[in-house]
């Protein structure tokens, strides 16, 4: 395979040199002119390395290896122009080699082994040529068909994919090359190169993305959508709003994006505040995901969902003139329309194809299974790409499989000095745990296998786990005796907290009401009043405004609000003695904790280089909160306005719950040691398949086969 081929452009009869060339080689040698482990390496080394030259015999006539040289060379403007050129010189080098043409008999006299290979190979490969000229003249006329070439390129040792609730993978538009997300940041894998380059300044990136022209990558990362060039740069933030459903970048210069109950958004490539370009309807418990603006520029393809199985959703286009809404697919997720005239869209674990009349808005066919294997996200996205070129990438599924550890976490006790220890041998996808009030049990949020995430409760002296809710939940707080647990549920009216006993006895009670976003963060000690984060209304999540209220548990009583500023305030936890409120804001120009009296008087800076997620002690002397990776506390015994100086407790990979609000720790009964979560050590022979994004050049040449849209 040549050069050109392995990166996907087109051919001609100087594509046929270059593999006469290496097999010619191969024939003088034994060896292959470019070998690899794998096809990924052939083709790597067919587009830079050389062949070893060397190899070849010391008794090959030079011409043979100059012959070879004009053959193998990777700029085919440099190559022999035309085998019969090659026929032409192989006839010299014969009649040099043995004093003969090859026409008449051979006639060698003790010739050397080297030159018996040349003679006797050459010879067979002109007869072979002979063939290859006469029907290349009969095809030239027509247009050489793309041959389609599939392959993976397997990741890096120690590379593990991330982000794979969204889009984990983007192809460019041309095809020349790919980013996938992987350790928490982008890397960027050039069609014709060995390694793949990670793109600085993409920690903690979701969604990746390309421009039309390729030189940018869109993302989201850490409350923010951004933009970075490939060529490097530092990115450059375009607006806030929550980690998007889907994400393409427009022929007009604008970004349209799926924010779920939200609708679909719409923001300037060169920033600025989003609109909704297609709201949702909250009652119906609509979502939006994987918008494409169609190449009218007036109509947005997308999936609609209003069910929790993605794959149960409509795919839809909707006009953004008349706002007109039509049904494509009942049944599927994630669709694109490709220049071949197609819908591509997902279904569990397959890509299908119909054929769609971009004019009239309408599939003209029925479904065909064009990909098996395929990866999906939790929230929507088929780990798949197209490019305009017509080639395709995706992560298969066994990928994602092996992706079952990377998500498994421990729970662990770690001393203030930072020893750890664990908790149980259960591995899970655990987040936000909670000690009971005596310390005896753990409650803790678990995603199951369908990424369903629910209550769990741990007992520790035992180490037993029982399932408390069954309908979902999430951000568990215990009552304080500890015979209630309070947590959170998506429902389809809003985000709202219910409670429900901690013997797993009888039906979950709700506590709050209506639209928006709520989860609870503290309960007073007598148990009467709730404290709660609130985000903001489902369609404002473009501005995701995090303020503090409290709800009055005992008689109907409508929910109060204790911070509501134009700054972000999240994360409240109540003292002991129900005196003091410590919060989170960002009112500084970064996120800081601070203290106020509860439920209302002055403040108090306690962090001094920022922090997040603050945690109090059992007697409320200490406060802790962590700054990045570092646990930190603080001296309060005098009281806030006279608080400590922060001091560095221990520093560990332990997870992080950056932009939620939330904090993903809890302090032991004793306040000696914390409940922290971590990913484990991945055993070698824990490590399953490997990692693996697949590869298919020319895969619309496939897909016009398999899917005729005439």
């Amino acid at each position: 395979m040549s050069p050109e081929q392995a990166r996907g452009k087109g051919i001609d009869k100087r594509t046929d040199i270059f593999s006469f060339g290496a097999v010619l080689y191969e024939m003088l040698t034994g060896r292959r002119a470019f070998a690899g482990e794998d096809v990924s390496d052939v083709l790597a080394a067919v587009i830079r390395s050389e062949p070893e030259w060397k190899a070849l015999p010391a008794d090959v006539p030079p011409s043979v290896v100059k012959l070879l040289r004009r053959c193998l060379t990777k700029d085919r403007k440099n190559r022999l122009r035309d085998i019969a050129d090659a026929g032409f010189e192989i006839q010299e080098i014969l009649a040099e080699s043995t004093g003969v043409f090859p026409q008449q008999p051979l006639a060698v006299t003790a010739p050397s082994r080297a030159r018996e290979k040349v003679a006797w190979g050459v010879g067979i490969l002109v007869a072979v040529l002979v063939t290859g000229i006469a029907v290349w003249s009969v095809m030239r006329a027509e247009p050489p068909a793309e041959t389609i070439r599939r392959f993976p390129l397997t990741l890096p040792p120690g590379d593990a994919l991330s982000g794979v609730s969204r889009h984990v993978v983007a192809l460019s538009p041309d095809g020349t090359r790919f980013v996938y997300a992987a350790n928490e940041q982008f890397y960027l894998r050039e069609m014709d190169q060995l390694e793949p380059a990670p793109i600085r300044g993409t920690d903690g990136g979701r969604e990746p993305f390309f421009s039309p022209g390729g030189q940018w990558v869109g993302f989201w990362a850490n409350g923010n959508l951004r933009k970075v060039s490939v060529t490097g740069g530092a990115p450059v933030s375009l607006c806030e709003c929550g980690n998007p459903y889907g994400a393409s970048w427009g022929a007009d210069d604008t970004i349209v994006f799926g924010q779920g109950p939200a609708g679909i958004l719409r923001v300037s490539t060169n920033g600025g505040t989003p609109e909704v370009l297609i709201p949702m309807d909250s009652e119906k418990g609509e979502r939006g995901h994987g918008p494409q603006m169609l190449p009218d520029g007036r109509t947005v393809l997308f999936t609609l969902s209003t069910t929790p199985s993605w794959d149960e959703s409509q795919i839809v286009t909707q006009s953004l003139e008349t706002g007109e809404r039509r049904v494509l697919i009942e049944g599927g997720r994630d669709a694109r329309y490709v220049p071949t005239g197609h819908l591509v869209y997902a279904l569990a674990g397959t890509l299908l194809a119909v054929p769609f009349d971009l004019e009239r808005l309408e599939v003209t066919g029925d479904p065909v299974p064009v990909v098996e294997g395929v990866g999906r996200a939790r929230a929507g996205a088929a780990h798949a790409s197209f490019s305009d070129s017509g080639s395709l990438v995706y992560v298969p599924e066994s990928s994602l499989i092996s992706l079952s550890f990377a998500f498994a976490r421990e729970l662990v006790r770690v001393d203030r000095e930072g020893n750890a220890s664990l908790l149980t041998e259960t591995l899970g996808e655990w987040e936000t745990p909670r000690f009971s009030p005596d310390g005896q049990r753990l409650a803790v949020r678990k995603v199951d296998e369908t990424g369903q995430q629910d209550v769990w409760l741990l007992e520790l002296s035992r180490g037993t786990l029982t399932r408390l809710t069954f309908e979902g939940g999430h951000h568990p707080l215990w009552s304080p005796h500890g015979e209630r647990v309070l947590f959170t549920l998506d429902r389809v009216e809003g985000t709202n907290i219910f409670s429900q006993p901690a013997d797993g006895s009888g039906s979950a009670e709700q506590l709050t009401t209506g639209p928006g976003q709520r989860y609870p963060a503290a309960i007073t000690s007598d148990g009467k009043t709730l404290i709660f984060r609130q985000g903001g209304d489902t369609v404002e999540v473009l501005q995701p405004s995090l303020d503090i209220g409290m709800v009055r548990l005992e008689g109907e009583s409508e929910p109060e609000m204790l911070l509501d500023t134009s700054f972000d305030e999240h994360t409240p936890k109540l003292s002991p003695d129900d005196r003091w409120l410590a919060y989170v804001s960002n009112e500084s120009g970064r996120d800081e904790i601070f203290v106020t009296r509860f439920p209302t008087g002055g403040k108090w800076q306690i962090s001094t280089e920022g922090g997040r997620e603050p945690m109090w002690s059992r007697n409320g002397l200490e406060l802790f909160y962590r700054n990045g990776e570092k646990m930190m506390a603080v001296d309060v015994s005098a009281g806030p306005g006279s608080a400590g100086k922060p001091t560095l407790l221990f520093e560990g990979p332990y997870d992080l719950k950056i932009g939620s609000g939330v904090t993903n720790y809890d302090v032991t009964p004793d306040g000696q040691g914390f409940v922290m979560i971590r990913a484990p050590e991945r055993p070698a022979e824990s490590s399953g398949p490997p990692q693996q994004i697949n590869v298919v050049l020319n895969w619309f040449e496939e897909l016009k086969r398999l899917v005729p849209t005439e």
